[in-house]
């Protein structure tokens, strides 16, 4: 299978917990869409100590897996915002 671009998108987004607010990832996403995975390369900074889990409110919001052969974060639906 096809792996995703080396060259990283402009973009950059920031990722926060839809429950209480706290950022997550800076993230460079690439496309118009709602966010549906993070591949881990692309996450420029990381705010959390855990993978797929909130630090403040400790809500699973995400499941590592591989994609396309690159390791990601699958994220589950209504968990995360983007801005």
């Amino acid at each position: 299978m096809a792996k995703p671009n080396k060259k990283l998108p402009t973009k950059s987004v920031d990722i926060f917990c839809a429950k209480c607010g706290c950022k997550l990832y800076r993230y460079r996403k690439g496309g118009k869409g709602s966010l549906v995975k993070c591949f881990r390369e692309r996450i420029t900074e990381d705010y959390t100590t855990a993978v797929g889990v909130c630090p403040e409110c400790n809500t699973i919001f995400g499941r590592e897996m591989l994609i396309r052969g690159a390791p990601s974060i699958k994220m589950i639906g209504g968990k995360v915002r983007m801005k």
